[in-house]
């Protein structure tokens, strides 16, 4: 058996080098921790602080572009956007297709249709206002034609 002198050394020499080895890891935490803090802070608490700021600011300016993109999707649905456009000779003993007719729809098939007819001696032009794809005025073909190549 061990005495007691030879016990109480051996448990002594067990805790000096747990509290060697503790100070060891002490001592890389220490250097790990001055390294997050090499900014300069050293307040953990200030650094949290600065950063939930950051954060609020980004979300805000997130919250706004989410609100740009909204606001420009709305004007998009109202401008301009659809092309259809059919060239024509509405008289066939003259020229070539000189003549047009040109659907120009929002979003919703809400426009117009210009069609303009060309002669040597004249040329004429038509507008017809176009809601939601309909008109109170009728179309000609051409006219119909332009709105359906728009349209689709």
């Amino acid at each position: 058996m061990l005495s007691k002198e030879l016990l109480l050394y051996l448990i002594l020499v067990i805790l000096s080098s747990i509290d060697i080895v503790l100070l060891i890891f002490l001592f890389q935490l220490k250097k790990k921790i001055n390294i997050f803090f090499k900014q300069g802070d050293t307040n953990f608490l200030q650094l949290i602080q600065r950063q939930i700021k950051e954060s609020d600011n980004q979300k805000q300016a997130i919250e706004k572009i989410i609100h740009d993109i909204d606001q420009l999707n709305r004007i998009s649905q109202k401008s301009l956007q659809k092309v259809g456009i059919v060239r024509f000779n509405p008289f066939k003993e003259l020229g070539g297709n000189q003549s047009f007719s040109l659907a120009i729809l929002d979003n919703e098939n809400n426009g117009f249709v210009i069609t303009s007819h060309y002669n040597q001696q004249f040329n004429r032009v038509y507008i017809k206002p176009i809601i939601k794809g309909k008109s109170n005025y009728s179309f000609s073909k051409e006219e119909e034609e332009a709105l359906k190549k728009a349209s689709s």
